[in-house]
């Protein structure tokens, strides 16, 4: 089993309704062309030093699919239910918040890290 979460470089000023767009257009598979967010860049690279996603595979990989599905503005992540799932979540939720992204658990409609609105809907 395994949950779904979604890490996005949005606007400061984006509203809940903007972050459900944006994570419904990245999890569609089509993905933005341009420049790479220096915060998604950042987020990838320090989560995937603890936790990687490319061979060799660790054998307890907090990860349901690999690599992660990584765009310019974004990061899906598949995450199983597990403790080093668990260990994972923690990971991302302060890096996302060291780097001012926000994550969209799309399983309960969750925004995290968006100002003024650091819970549900």
């Amino acid at each position: 089993m395994s949950f779904d979460l979604v890490v996005l470089a949005v606007a400061a000023d984006a509203g809940p309704a903007e972050v459900r767009m944006m994570s419904e257009h990245c999890t569609s598979g089509r993905h933005r062309d341009g420049e790479l967010d220096e915060r998604i860049v950042a987020f990838y690279e320090e989560l995937r030093s603890r936790y990687p996603d490319y061979p060799p595979y660790e054998p307890e990989s907090p990860w349901m699919s690999q690599p992660l599905a990584v765009g310019i503005d974004h990061v899906i992540l598949h995450v199983t239910y597990s403790p080093r799932g668990d260990e994972a979540v923690t990971m991302i939720m302060e890096l996302a918040q060291r780097h001012q992204l926000i994550i969209y658990d799309p399983q309960s409609d969750e925004i995290t890290g968006l100002a003024g609105n650091p819970g549900r809907k």
